[in-house]
């Protein structure tokens, strides 16, 4: 095989990128301490938990989430492998 006469010079060329790319991240972040901001924001959290008074359900086979009346099962065609997702309070377990 015959040897790449360029090798040296395209090893220059990226690390010259590379650097390019690193001294204009640290610009921009000092820009950004400077100003005060600290990066882009998220926004709030949107509540994606189940509504009051409902069960939420979760099957990995389905990759689905369902709501259910409390204490009851969803009742689909298929595997039946539902995961309760809510915190459910048992009734009378008392420490004692």
């Amino acid at each position: 095989m015959a040897r790449r006469r360029n090798y040296g010079f395209e090893r220059r060329q990226k690390e010259a990128i590379r650097q390019a790319r690193q001294d204009a991240k640290r610009e921009r972040k000092a820009e950004r301490s400077d100003s005060g901001e600290v990066g882009p924001e998220m926004g709030e959290a949107l509540d994606t938990s189940a509504p009051p008074g409902q069960w939420e359900w979760f099957s990995p086979s389905r990759g689905r989430v369902m709501h259910t009346s409390p204490e009851q099962k969803p009742t689909v065609d298929g595997i039946d492998d539902w995961v309760l997702l809510t915190e459910v309070k048992k009734e009378g377990a008392g420490g004692g």
